[in-house]
């Protein structure tokens, strides 16, 4: 008799244990538990730490509600200005709402790198090609708002960001653009010299109108250019001969001819007188 209740007792024990070993769940601080019943969601959703479902009637899914990257693969497509060219791309994302999560969207994972491979060849078809290059912050937000559509409110996903990794062209395509490149810079360095030379020049203007006042001032610059010319040494150096002295004789030479002629007509009139 005490035999067969110390069984009845260690048998009850044993089915306690289990139904508690069945009962208990962990919910880790990055986790919450969605709980069917039946094949019913539960709505309240089991917060992280330790749970306590109904055996057999209860199940308990998991959802992490961390950040998920998801690498886009490399995706072929077409410009708006017809430009082939592969494309690949990074999208995170994560869950806001467990329930929809496993209720609406199978495997949701894959449903988000399937509708990020879509979005991204339609984004892409109408951006030309300089937008693409020049402003990646822009394309990266219509794609995160293309993307995000079909997911926060039906699948309870939320997309954070979309980033553009790399954008493979054609070798012909860069071939081209490695030459416009250039004729671009040849062009700008034109321009540049040209307005220097236009400045230059202006300058010497102003500078010959000012020397232009004083005669001597242009001999100045002269020998001014012979001592920096000189300075190196390693050249042999003619001077011209100054047309500032020869005018300097002209004009002495002149002016004795005017006293001789002065002197010569006074003593004419004295001889007359």
């Amino acid at each position: 008799m005490r035999a067969g209740v110390i069984t009845i007792l260690v048998v009850a024990a044993v089915v306690v244990l289990i139904a508690l070993a069945m009962s208990v769940r962990m919910v880790q601080q990055y986790e919450r538990g969605i709980v069917f019943r039946f094949g019913r969601v539960l709505e309240r959703v089991r917060q992280p730490g330790l749970r306590l479902i109904v055996p057999v009637a209860d199940r308990m899914v998991k959802v992490s509600m961390q950040t998920t990257v998801v690498g886009v693969p490399a995706q072929g497509a077409i410009t708006r200005d017809n430009v082939t060219l592969t494309v690949d791309a990074v999208v995170y994302y994560r869950v806001v709402d467990p329930v929809k999560v496993l209720v609406n969207v199978h495997d949701y994972p894959a449903a988000v790198l399937q509708v990020a491979q879509t979005s991204m060849r339609s984004v892409i078809g109408r951006t030309d090609l300089d937008t693409l290059l020049s402003d990646r912050e822009r394309v990266n937000t219509e794609l995160k708002n293309v993307i995000d559509a079909p997911t926060e409110q039906p699948w309870g996903l939320l997309v954070e960001r979309v980033e553009v990794k790399d954008v493979a062209l054609p070798d012909a395509m860069k071939r081209s653009m490695s030459r416009q490149a250039e004729a671009e810079r040849e062009r700008r360095a034109r321009v540049i010299s040209a307005d220097a030379e236009y400045q230059a020049s202006r300058r010497l203007a102003d500078a010959s109108s000012t020397m232009s006042g004083t005669p001597g001032a242009f001999q100045l610059r002269l020998l001014q250019t012979v001592v920096e010319v000189a300075a190196e040494k390693n050249s042999t150096l003619v001077m011209p001969f100054p047309v500032e002295l020869l005018r300097f004789f002209d004009q002495l030479t002149q002016g004795r001819s005017t006293l001789a002629q002065t002197a010569g007509d006074g003593r004419g009139a004295a001889k007359t007188r």
